[in-house]
């Protein structure tokens, strides 16, 4: 089984994320619109330290640095937009690296422990990168709609 096209359409979502934050001010970022009182800033966190480095680097690559700089990424420490755009984009690189590396139909090299995330184990790294994509994807449409608010930008309009 090809993972192409798995890949492929995880990198498309990874850009629409930060096509949709493109061009926002450091204060349209920081500021809280969702009813939740999440940020763009935070949004970004999120998929950088929970999905790209939690899932991708920890997870699928075992990596030891990934495990030890493992924390909550919605609580990350207030930092500008800018800064957390370069964090995601980091952490995109790193995941793309272990991506290469990896067989996806073998198990994860890593698990947290019940603390960290109580469910079961996943089989393969495949399970692990549809995890990924739907997370990244189901919060590129969070960002599309806050976007929406902040300025009318609309990423995509099906007529």
């Amino acid at each position: 089984m090809s993972d192409a096209p798995l890949l492929a359409q995880l990198g498309s979502e990874r850009r629409h994320v930060l096509r949709t934050v493109d061009g926002l001010e450091d204060h349209q970022m920081r500021r809280a619109i969702a009813p939740s009182g999440w940020t763009m800033t935070q949004l970004l966190n999120h998929l950088a330290f929970d999905d790209e480095m939690f899932w991708i680097s920890a997870v699928l690559g075992g990596d030891d640095r990934a495990i030890a700089e493992l924390h909550d990424g919605w609580a990350s420490e207030p930092m500008t937009g800018a800064e957390a755009v370069a964090i995601y984009q980091r952490e995109i690189a790193r995941s793309d690296e272990v991506l290469a590396a990896v067989d996806l139909d073998a198990p994860p090299r890593w698990w947290p422990p019940a603390s960290v995330f109580d469910a079961p184990q996943m089989s393969t790294g495949r399970e692990v990168l549809f995890r990924v994509l739907a997370e990244t994807s189901v919060h590129a449409g969070h960002l599309d709609i806050v976007r929406e608010l902040i300025d009318g930008h609309q990423n995509l309009v099906v007529s």
